[in-house]
């Protein structure tokens, strides 16, 4: 009976309920903190869908012109405005966290009854501000949301360059030359499959102009990776194109998704219209999505995404508590700015996320900005290379 006694008393000791309680460990903290953003995210898009009848009565939250859609929209940014203020509190206690077992690593993994009364309150704070603060902070969002756009740009890339790197190493060049070359080749066969299905989908008619300029561009950027990444003077292989090309074929892919939907240069929207479990499993999957890619950001500051370098010392924190919070404060700006479609006077329809001329634009010039970044990373070691020598011979 006492050995049974001290099995449930060790049991209880390293259960995940009582690691919440006293808040011992920061990976399991940053499980909660991912579960509370995407709780926010849910409770935003029942906002906007449903909260009109719910705030119908609230006359001043009718500042913004466009009727009762436009009151849900406000909604999510009263809704973000308070999930961005959480993290933000959290980014500013926490910043500088370099040791375990201080008074900011407790506050960052533990303290959750404390946290979630100042979540409540947050929460139910904007909503008594006034509509002008709102649309303020709405203005506010689109930086905010351009700056987690850059930051994930940055992690995309810096994984993909890990990657090459590990597989250009001399510990593992003779072990994955087959398979970096089996990656390469699928990566571009996606990349041309995907290409020519948009054209299919988005472009079955010459009067499509602009999604044959978005589409055809991409291939032209593709293309200019490609050419850039095999120069003998980077001699940067294929591996690092090819993955680059599937990511900025996405983006054109999302950013013509983002496009309101007209049946002449949509075939696929005809289709989308009758079946709303589709659009309601497309929804679904972009929110998980999202939280996913706020997470996976924001869980090491100093590669941003999957890569995990040894500690110096056992006492030192595991990933950067005030980057990840910072990651999830701006990322409160992004799931606004697609539940709005980027505009705070746009009308969203039921079970539609980041729909809108908006939307796509941004989509495109954020593919654009992925393709000049990596080809500037390619390109910059030679740059400061010559820019040396020149120094140098001088």
């Amino acid at each position: 009976m006492i050995c049974c006694g001290e099995r449930c008393i060790k049991f209880t000791e390293d259960s995940w309920f009582n690691q919440f309680c006293i808040g011992a460990n920061p990976w399991m903290a940053r499980y909660i903190y991912g579960f509370i953003f995407l709780i926010i995210n849910l409770l935003a898009w029942g906002v906007r869908d449903y909260g009109h009848s719910a705030l119908t009565e609230m006359e001043r939250f009718k500042g913004c012109k466009g009727g009762k859609y436009c009151l849900g929209t406000e909604g999510v940014l009263r809704v973000s405005l308070g999930c961005f203020i959480f993290y933000f509190i959290m980014f500013l206690t926490t910043a500088g966290t370099s040791k375990l077992h201080g008074r900011r690593d407790s506050w960052h993994s533990g303290w959750w009854s404390a946290k979630i009364f100042l979540c409540i309150g947050l929460f139910v704070l904007p909503f008594f501000l006034p509509s002008t603060l709102i649309q303020l902070y709405g203005d506010i969002a689109h930086f905010g949301a351009g700056v987690f756009l850059l930051i994930q740009l940055i992690s995309v890339i810096s994984f993909i360059t890990w990657l090459n790197d590990c597989c250009q190493s001399d510990k593992y060049a003779e072990r994955c030359r087959i398979q970096v070359a089996l990656v390469s080749f699928i990566s571009y066969i996606s990349c041309m499959c995907g290409i020519i299905l948009m054209y299919i989908w988005y472009a079955p008619e010459p009067g499509c102009l602009i999604n044959i300029f978005f589409i055809t561009w991409t291939l032209v950027l593709l293309q200019l990776m490609t050419c850039v990444s095999v120069h003998p003077r980077i001699n940067g292989g294929f591996l690092t194109p090819g993955l680059m090309g599937l990511y900025v074929v996405f983006i054109c892919w999302c950013a013509i998704r983002s496009e309101p939907a007209t049946e002449r240069c949509d075939r696929k929207a005809e289709a989308a219209t009758k079946a709303d479990w589709l659009s309601i499993i497309s929804f679904v999957i972009a929110v998980i999505s999202m939280v996913i890619a706020t997470f996976s950001t924001g869980i090491d500051s100093k590669s941003f995404q999957f890569r995990k370098d040894e500690l110096k010392n056992d006492n030192d924190v595991p990933y950067g508590y005030g980057f990840f919070h910072f990651v999830f404060a701006v990322g409160a700006m992004y799931f606004a700015m697609l539940l709005i479609g980027w505009n705070a006077h746009h009308t969203m329809q039921k079970w539609t996320i980041d729909v809108g001329w908006t939307s796509a634009w941004v989509r495109i010039v954020n593919e654009w900005l992925a393709a000049c970044v990596y080809i500037w990373m390619l390109v910059a070691p030679l740059v400061w290379k010559h820019r040396q020598s020149g120094d140098n011979s001088i």
